[in-house]
């Protein structure tokens, strides 16, 4: 059984989470405040954590910030602010997904079984090392260096470095980089790909110097060798 923390501080919109959540059959735990739900979200493994952004005592961008400096549990935003800079301040704190309410919950029951299909079956071989130029990732670590200094990358912007570094010399359409980094079909634009892109430049590019990610006008990005 999948275990699912519940953190919304909605009581009657959760109490309808749990009870569908628990019909399909899942194993679900509730909490009602973003302090109490970090508490428990760090205490507990879970398969997958549904959280609302506008908690009473610590919101939902910091609590996922606070989850992902330590773990890399899947985490799903459940909220009613829906702007663009909204979906890219949740995503930006780490979250694997976002649905915006209100939702028919046949849409966050898909949007979850999709989360658990895209989670890999076994982990990745310790020895598994991606290198370009002064990059070095270490894929079961989540560790990414530039020569000797350790990048503090998002759980997204790592994500979206690894794919280009799979698919090196390969041209990735924005639409590409969208299904292989987020993964789900959803309404978030592909300019959200132009903003991540940008954060990671930011990260492993040297001022002065070419771009390791070079933009393919009209089509994407690629890195080359």
């Amino acid at each position: 059984m999948k275990k699912i923390l519940l953190i919304e501080d909605e009581r009657n919109l959760a109490r309808f989470i749990e009870l569908e959540l628990k019909y399909e059959g899942y194993g679900v735990s509730v909490v009602h405040d973003g302090r109490s739900g970090l508490e428990l979200a760090l205490q507990e493994e879970w398969d997958l954590i549904l959280l609302d952004i506008m908690l009473p005592q610590l919101n939902g961008i910091e609590v996922c910030r606070r989850i992902r400096a330590v773990k890399m549990t899947p985490i799903m935003m459940l909220t009613a602010r829906d702007s663009v800079m909204d979906r890219v301040s949740g995503l930006d704190s780490g979250a694997d997904d976002y649905l915006p309410k209100p939702f028919a919950i046949e849409e966050l029951l898909a949007r979850i079984r999709a989360l658990f299909r895209r989670m890999p079956s076994s982990p990745s071989s310790p020895s598994s090392i991606l290198t370009y130029k002064d990059i070095q990732m270490e894929v079961e670590s989540h560790l990414v260096k530039k020569g000797e200094e350790v990048l503090n990358l998002t759980k997204r912007e790592y994500d979206l470095l690894l794919t280009f570094m799979e698919n090196m010399n390969v041209v990735l359409t924005r639409e590409v980089l969208l299904n292989k980094v987020w993964g789900y079909e959803s309404e978030v634009e592909t300019n959200v790909v132009d903003v991540y892109v940008r954060y990671l430049r930011n990260k492993i590019d040297t001022p002065g110097e070419e771009s390791y990610i070079q933009t393919v006008r009209g089509i994407g990005y690629v890195m080359r060798q």
